[in-house]
């Protein structure tokens, strides 16, 4: 009886080992594979000077406020830069999950500009295997600034600038991520005839990841036009700075050689350099609201 009793009860463990098996490996058959999209690439929608690939989700208000203070090499009269001024203020919106636009006017030229982000591609793995992400910038630019010369016929076109961009991100790990940003910007009227009215570059960004709310960005823009064919004398844009993460607000310190703080201003219009002291400090400052519950 012992014996019989141990054979029916290693045949009832043996049979629900196997009976556990083929309910795994038919729940594994039937289960949908998953799509695991990358998040938090970078911090905010801006890398430090230019657009990043993140946007707005649907239904959510971004505030900004950037604020770019004179040169360093502008002496202890200016208090190093600190005396002068120029801001951007603007509003951003996400609208649906591959779209958000935003407007904004700042002090620079006294410009208001605008501008739609479509996402194309997300960077994702499991089911879907995506690499990179995605995305298109379109902006236009208004310099409301009085024309130099009010002798002759000055046309509202000649005010408008644009710009397009393909951003393309990787975030290689928890702490890494890298973006490349090709762009293009057409500008109706230029100083003079031998400035081109097309301007070609591309940007180089990257974030560092050091702790839970802190990260250390860099950006870098490099203009492909000859610099030959320019009347005045320009730079490539490089900009350093951390990112501080406080909950509802994203704050990012920073130095650049570049006054102007969107596409059509920095790219091309940036005449201050690095080694010879030509660096404005300058912070953005992000407040994000809920308007719709997505």
């Amino acid at each position: 009886m012992r014996r019989l009793s141990l054979i029916f009860l290693l045949s009832l463990i043996t049979f629900g080992i196997f009976a556990q098996d083929d309910l795994m490996n038919i729940l594994d058959k039937n289960s949908t594979p998953e799509i695991n999209y990358t998040t938090a690439t970078f911090k905010s929608t801006r890398v430090l000077n230019g657009h990043s690939i993140e946007r707005m989700v649907p239904g959510q208000l971004d505030v900004r406020i950037s604020h770019r203070f004179g040169t360093l090499n502008s002496g202890g009269y200016n208090f190093f830069g600190l005396d002068q001024s120029n801001t951007h203020l603007s509003m951003e919106y996400g609208i649906f999950k591959w779209l958000m636009i935003g407007v904004g006017r700042g002090s620079f030229e006294k410009t208001f500009d605008g501008f739609a982000k479509f996402s194309i591609l997300r960077q994702s793995s499991g089911a879907k295997v995506m690499p990179v992400s995605v995305s298109v910038l379109t902006s236009v630019a208004l310099k409301s600034i009085k024309f130099p010369d009010q002798t002759r016929t000055n046309y509202f076109s000649s005010r408008l600038a644009y710009v397009a961009q393909i951003l393309v991100a990787r975030k290689i790990n928890q702490a890494l991520s890298i973006q490349l940003t090709p762009s293009y910007i057409h500008r109706n009227l230029v100083a003079t005839e031998l400035d081109p009215n097309d301007l070609y570059a591309l940007g180089a960004g990257a974030r560092l990841k050091l702790s839970k709310r802190l990260s250390l960005n860099g950006e870098y823009y490099y203009l492909v036009n000859p610099k030959s064919y320019l009347s005045q004398q320009v730079y490539n844009p490089l900009s350093v700075g951390f990112d501080i993460e406080t909950g509802g607000h994203v704050f990012q310190l920073f130095f650049t050689n570049s006054l102007g703080m969107i596409e059509k201003s920095f790219i091309g219009e940036t005449t201050s350099q690095w080694k010879k002291g030509g660096i404005h400090f300058g912070f953005n400052i992000s407040r994000v609201f809920t308007l719709k519950k997505h």
